[in-house]
């Protein structure tokens, strides 16, 4: 037997024939040689089949990706402009408003509602516009009306964009430059603040009804509006085109599981799933980037919890809003002046043991506040959630091992990992995919470890399939067909059977 495996023989490597490895062949040329059927390539590398691969694609799909990509290199992106009646009511209301800031006052004007406001007003602003000499028609009158009001007892330009229910975000960047997101895409808005002073009297204003502030010294906040719509600012010298204002706006009707799963976002079975988990005390963490529908998902999972249990929400800026009606919400409170006073995320996990809770659910964990998460699953509080930003349920547990390490916690990695395996129970991600449409792409059982490693089981995927024409995603929710790890919590409430039939 040689090194190869063949025998030496007269057949073998002693005979002087050439071993055959791969597919190799003896050359045979001229015009004598038979036509062969062997395919392109030889056995061991056969032509991509048609239906795999770049080689099924379509020519004409190929040409069209080319020529998508020729159009954005190409693309000029012009300066946005505010036109028409738009800017010329807002021409006016710039010469009106010193005037009728000089017959009203001011305290007197904050005790009035917006509609009562707006009666007092008429004529001092017909007066107003007499002494400038300026006519207007009805509809002019009260889109004049409007924006002063705006003005004077709103956040001007940004009420028309925060009363439309379809826009779902708002980003100032700097006085000339908004964007607002519609169906899940970016579109530009037809509106302007009149300098960066202007916007930045509008950003102080939202962040002081939080009892908030924000200036050169403190040029980062957040605050909510009173719907509970989240508000980032960030004010010069950080921003560089000036003040910017970012608000995630929040549906007025509350969103619930089975209107996700019409949307598209989750499949019947996974809905199932999730409800089971919700009702059944599993510690849940929700997963996913930046618009992704986290908080979202998590306030819909709250409406399985209980009636009967009384659960404490803590966060940096309060913007869960459970549909529950034992539900205590908690905020922190950033430094003052001085840098005293501040009161984080694990203060109020602390005091929250002290306020008999049945669950404390965590707002969004961005650090060392991930100890505290699972101080608190870890307390006998069943049925905590939180939400935090990772790519997938694996980077997920990794972020939350790099942000307990990012603490002055002294503990070794391994003890780390090991009370995240013990603590987490299933992992929900969620993702913004580029057509604008959100999904529940992954939801993952956390098992245990495994030596140092943490065990996880996948139950439900999304499995991207095709493109439609309009630039639709298409793909299906698949489930793994395996039996979960958590059915023995769903057996302790009864749905083990319906559980273990959502999975399979």
């Amino acid at each position: 037997m040689s090194a190869f495996g063949r025998k030496n023989g007269p057949g073998g490597m002693n005979a002087g024939a050439r071993p055959s490895f791969g597919v190799a062949r003896p050359m045979r040329g001229g015009a004598s040689a038979a036509p062969s059927s062997q395919p392109a390539g030889g056995e061991q590398f056969p032509p991509i089949p048609a239906d795999d691969g770049l080689a099924g694609q379509d020519p004409a799909k190929q040409s069209d990706a080319m020529t998508r990509l020729a159009d954005r290199a190409n693309a000029v992106h012009e300066k946005q402009q505010v036109g028409g009646f738009e800017a010329s009511v807002h021409k006016i209301k710039e010469q009106v408003l010193p005037r009728l800031l000089e017959r009203v006052d001011p305290e007197a004007a904050a005790t009035l509602t917006k509609d009562e406001l707006s009666e007092e007003f008429r004529p001092i602003i017909l007066e107003v516009l007499a002494e400038l000499k300026v006519t207007l028609n009805r509809r002019e009158q009260f889109a004049l009306e409007k924006v002063l009001i705006d003005e004077l007892l709103g956040f001007g330009p940004l009420e028309e964009l925060l009363n439309d229910p379809d826009v779902s975000d708002i980003m100032v960047n700097g006085p000339d430059q908004t964007y607002i997101e519609k169906k899940g895409k970016l579109v530009i808005a037809p509106i302007r603040f009149r300098d960066e002073q202007h916007l930045f009297q509008i950003a102080q204003r939202i962040v002081n009804q939080v009892g908030r502030r924000v200036d050169q010294t403190t040029p980062l906040a957040d605050a909510r509006l009173k719907d509970g719509s989240r508000v980032n600012v960030i004010v010069p010298p950080l921003s560089l085109r000036g003040t910017a204002i970012s608000i995630r706006k929040f549906s007025e009707k509350p969103i619930t599981i089975d209107m996700l799963r019409d949307f598209g976002s989750m499949s019947d079975k996974m809905a199932t799933a999730l409800k089971i988990a919700g009702a059944c005390r599993m510690n849940i963490v929700i997963s996913g980037g930046t618009g992704s529908g986290k908080t979202t998902m998590l306030n819909a999972l709250s409406k399985m919890i209980d009636p009967g249990e009384r659960v404490l929400t803590i966060e940096d800026a309060a913007e869960l809003r459970l549909q529950q009606p034992h539900w205590l919400p908690l905020e922190t409170r950033p430094p003052n002046l001085e840098g005293q006073g501040a009161i984080t995320i694990g203060d109020l996990v602390k005091n929250a043991l002290r306020m008999r809770p049945d669950r404390i659910i965590l707002g969004e964990i961005r650090g060392a506040e991930c100890f505290d998460l699972l101080a608190a699953m870890n307390t006998g509080h069943d049925g905590s959630m939180c939400t935090l930003h990772a790519n997938s349920p694996r980077e997920c547990l990794g972020r939350m091992e790099n942000m307990i390490l990012m603490g002055d916690i002294k503990i070794p990695k391994e003890a780390i990992s090991r009370q995240i395996a013990e603590s987490v129970d299933l992992i929900v991600q969620v993702k913004r995919l580029r057509d604008g449409s959100r999904r529940t792409t992954n939801v993952t059982e956390v098992i245990g470890m495994e030596g140092d490693v943490i065990v996880t089981q996948e139950l439900f995927k999304f499995e991207y399939l095709d493109e439609s024409e309009d630039g639709k995603i298409l793909g299906e929710f698949r489930s793994s067909g395996l039996r979960p790890y958590t059915l023995e919590k769903a057996r302790q409430f009864g749905f083990d059977q319906a559980y273990l039939e959502a999975c399979l």
